[in-house]
């Protein structure tokens, strides 16, 4: 496990940003769709990597609380109801690290199987 911990975690609701400063100087802005649509999760993960789900209609979700989990980590509670993924640090951080990639990487699965934001 990773020693890397946040020194802020601040939950925007009016533009759904979750923002997130890292010991080591690192600071991301993660939109509350994003972090649905990527939980880390079984629901959404699977258990396997061919059982990944592209979770579509996130467009407007809104996390009601975030929860400590242990020293590790948070619990995210989305006002649709998935409550279920635990974004330890180390998983916060790859998120914000891969956001580039990631978003237009689901962007395109979401268009390949005509669903919508």
């Amino acid at each position: 496990m990773s020693s890397l911990r946040p020194v802020s975690l601040v939950l925007h609701r009016v533009s759904r940003v979750l923002e997130v400063e890292f010991e080591d100087g690192s600071r991301f802005r993660l939109p509350f769709e994003y972090l649905r649509v990527h939980s880390p999760s079984a629901e959404v993960q699977g258990h396997h990597p061919d059982q990944r789900v592209v979770v579509a209609g996130k467009r407007e979700v809104g996390i009601r609380a975030v929860e400590p989990v242990g020293h590790y980590g948070v619990r995210l509670c989305f006002d649709d109801g998935h409550d279920t993924g635990i974004y330890t640090w180390d998983i916060l951080h790859r998120l914000g690290r891969e956001q580039e990639r990631n978003w237009p990487r689901y962007l395109a699965e979401l268009e390949a199987r005509g669903l919508s934001r």
